[in-house]
Formats: C-alpha cells, sequence, structure tokens
C-alpha cells in the first residue's frame, strides 16, 4: 500500500466520506430531527408520553434508549466485523453497507409520523448503527493513505470537510424549514421530513467518491470460520490483560470512561433538553448547535497549547471541572439566552476534551507495540459502551423524575472521571518510562 500513500486525490476522496456523514450528525442526531420528534410526540391527550409496541415512555427517554441500544449492539458487532473484514481484505464492502443502511434510514424518516413511531424509532436506530460503522471502517483507512508524519493534518482535513459539508446541507435545510411558503409547502411536517430525505441522499451520493478512489483491497475468497470470528473478540482480550497490567493505562481508562459517561450523551441530548425543557423550537436549537461546533474548533487548539504548558492530565482536570460546572448549570437553566452561554461553554471543552483524550491515550501506550489498532479498537469499544450507559441512565432517570434531574445525575459520572485523573497525576509520577509533558 506504500504507494498510495500521501496521494492527495486519495486523500480528498477519504476525507470526502467525512464530508457525506457529518450531515448526519448534524441534522439527525444534533438539530432537526431532536425538535421535530420532541414537537410530534408531545401532545394534549398524552403529554410527552408515547407508546412503542405497546410500552409506554417519556418521548425522549425513548429516544434516548434507542441510541443507547443501537451503540450496544455496534459494541459488540464491531471486533467482530472488524475481524472479518481483515480475513477477508474487503472493508471497503463493510463501509459501503453501513453508509447504504444509515443512508436509507435517514430516506425511511421521511414517512415519520407520530401514527408511524415504530418506523422512525427503528430507523432513527438503524441510522446511528450506519454512522457508527462506517466512521469505524472509514477510519481504518487512515494508516493505509497517510504516513505517520502527515496522519494528523489527513485526520485534520476529514474534519474540516465534514463540517463545511454538514454546515452546507444544514443551511440548506435550514431554509426548508424556515420559509416553507418559498415552496409552496403547507404541510407543517414536510420540511422536517424532506430534511431527512435529503441527508440521506447526501449521504449516499457523496459517499460514492470515496468508494470510487479508496483503495479496494486484496480481497480474499476463503469462506469466514469460527476461527476468524473468534479473533476479533480474543484480540480485543489481549488488550484487555495488557491495559490491566499497566497501571497508569488503566487509570487513565477508567478515568475516560467514566467522564465519557457525561461528555457523549450531553452531546447526543442537549437539542432534545433544549426543545423540551425551553422549547426553543427549530431555528434556536440549530443556532446553538453551530455555536457549539464553531467554538469546538477554537476550543481544541486552546486545549492542545495549554497542554503543552501545564501538561494533558492537568487540563483535563481542569476541562471536567467546568463539565461538572455546566452540568450543575444545566440544572438551573431557564431562559434561551442562558442555554446559549451554556452551549458556547460546552462547545470550548467538548473539542478540547475529545481530541485530548485520544492524544494522551496515544502516548500512554506500551512503547514499540505492534498492535496500536487493536488498542485503539479497545478505545472506541469503551467510549461506546460509555455512551450505552450514560444514554440509558439518562432516560431511566427522566422517565422517574425529570430531564433536568437527568442533566444534574451525570454530575456523578464527572466527578468519577475526576477522581481517577487526580490518582492518575499522582501515579505516573512514579513511571520513569512516562512522557514528562504528560
Amino acid at each position: 500500500m506504500q504507494d498510495i500513500k500521501n496521494n492527495k486525490k486519495i486523500i480528498r476522496g477519504w476525507a470526502m466520506f467525512d464530508w457525506s456523514n457529518s450531515a448526519y450528525n448534524l441534522v439527525i442526531t444534533s438539530t432537526i430531527f431532536p425538535a421535530y420528534y420532541t414537537i410530534i410526540t408531545t401532545t394534549k391527550e398524552h403529554g410527552d408520553k408515547v407508546t412503542f409496541f405497546g410500552r409506554t415512555f417519556v418521548n425522549t427517554a425513548l429516544s434516548n434508549y434507542t441510541l443507547s441500544v443501537a451503540y450496544l449492539i455496534m459494541a459488540v458487532l464491531l471486533p467482530l466485523l472488524s475481524s472479518m473484514a481483515d480475513f477477508r481484505g474487503n472493508k471497503k464492502i463493510f463501509m459501503k453497507i453501513f453508509t447504504y443502511l444509515g443512508g436509507l434510514a435517514c430516506m425511511g424518516l421521511f414517512f415519520f409520523e407520530l401514527k408511524t413511531l415504530e418506523l422512525g424509532i427503528i430507523c432513527f436506530a438503524l441510522a446511528a448503527m450506519g454512522y457508527i460503522g462506517g466512521v469505524m471502517f472509514s477510519n481504518s483507512y487512515l494508516p493505509e493513505i497517510a504516513t505517520v508524519d502527515k496522519q494528523d493534518r489527513v485526520s485534520a482535513q476529514g474534519f474540516a470537510y465534514g463540517y463545511v459539508g454538514s454546515v452546507l446541507l444544514q443551511i440548506i435545510c435550514f431554509v426548508f424549514v424556515l420559509k416553507p411558503e418559498w415552496f409552496g409547502i403547507s404541510d407543517a411536517s414536510f420540511p422536517a421530513r424532506f430534511s431527512f430525505l435529503l441527508v440521506g441522499i447526501w449521504w449516499i451520493a457523496f459517499a460514492q467518491i470515496p468508494f470510487a478512489l479508496l483503495p479496494s483491497g486484496s480481497p480474499n475468497k476463503e469462506r469466514i470460520n469460527r476461527q476468524v470470528i473468534h479473533n476479533g473478540y480474543q484480540e480485543l482480550i489481549k488488550v484487555f490483560r495488557r491495559v490491566r497490567s499497566a497501571r497508569v493505562l488503566r487509570r487513565f481508562l477508567s478515568a475516560f470512561f467514566f467522564y465519557s459517561v457525561g461528555v457523549q450523551t450531553i452531546m447526543l441530548v442537549a437539542a432534545s433538553f433544549g426543545e423540551k425543557e425551553l422549547h426553543l423550537g427549530t431555528s434556536k436549537l440549530i443556532a446553538t448547535i453551530l455555536i457549539i461546533q464553531i467554538v469546538a474548533i477554537a476550543g481544541a487548539f486552546i486545549m492542545s497549547s495549554l497542554a503543552r504548558l501545564i501538561g494533558n492530565i492537568r487540563v483535563l482536570i481542569l476541562v471536567v471541572l467546568i463539565w461538572i460546572a455546566v452540568c450543575v448549570a444545566s440544572y438551573f437553566v431557564s431562559t434561551a439566552g442562558q442555554f446559549y452561554v451554556v452551549a458556547a461553554v460546552v462547545g470550548l471543552i467538548m473539542g478540547g476534551i475529545q481530541s485530548l483524550s485520544r492524544s494522551t491515550y496515544s502516548k500512554y501506550l506500551p512503547e514499540n507495540t505492534p498492535d496500536t489498532a487493536s488498542f485503539f479498537s479497545f478505545y472506541d469499544v469503551t467510549e461506546k459502551l460509555a455512551i450505552v450507559i450514560g444514554l440509558a441512565v439518562f432516560a431511566f432517570i427522566e422517565e422517574r423524575s425529570n430531564i433536568r434531574n437527568s442533566a444534574l445525575t451525570l454530575s456523578v459520572f464527572f466527578i468519577l472521571g475526576l477522581f481517577m485523573l487526580i490518582v492518575l497525576l499522582f501515579t505516573k509520577k512514579e513511571q520513569k518510562a512516562e512522557p514528562e509533558e504528560l
């Protein structure tokens, strides 16, 4: 694969995968879908209660449970699918399967109304699974298309493409939602549902560029056997044993798991909170998410610069303290202005904690380890399990009290993560091999 590394055309093609699927992350996960879902599932007769296959749920709790199950399924399946793709040498096929699954599921949301709740929730789950799977196989191309010294820049290029692509489609959808009369639309639900259809078309259409330009690998026509299936999970078990024996790495991952429960959950439920508690409406929610995205880019650079001055762990401790304050502030937020301020703070620390966590983990890996892919697979599974627990706890608390108590409860996970980071700060001083800048 050496001859394709650092090829500008291939790298641009790879970055276009972020362009294609980031629209899902913005429109479906963060803006239009949460607002639309909350509005149509809140009725005068039943309030915020909905019936899903005969069982009654709080509407936003149901959507959070759904995402939790989708992430759990993918956390279980990805090690198996990764092993199968490596064995068959055809990971592009898996990348296509998940892209078409996600894109078609988004198109299916066009038919989502209160009377088709079950269909909508199933499509919502399938879209999430398509996104998770596609991203995992796309990320695995990075070492193949870029040399180590270029990977940071190439990864950033993908992020930039994703940001531009998602915002561009968001603006198009924004026009339909805010000015339906320009297009002769009288059905109030049509602009949002049409936006979901556009996301699916956008996702699949632009994904054809990376599908055409990325290498296909060397397909292996041998049949998949039990050993191949076993290998996917066996690699994770091996990594788990190595992590357990490495005290610093183990404590960092423990801290990462706990604060990720809070970070990832807040990112996924912020829009629902704004609509349900403050009734912001789609336009204000979109503005809020755009604020978060723009500030997050600056936050990542600020945290990176600060880490060079005082060290990664100290910066993470500072950021987690701010996250705790965000949870407490969310409990008391009562106006749109207050929500915007909290959103700006979230944006500032969101980009920083994600980029800093991954780079810190990378520096804590055993020196000269040949299987970094397995270690990062373990890292990804840890993060997904954190999302599963965070969404499930958030939904459980909301069903039994309210969404503000759910937000406040997340502070417990940040406090646990903070404690582990403080313990780690003292532990790493005893590790002679640990990089000084950490």
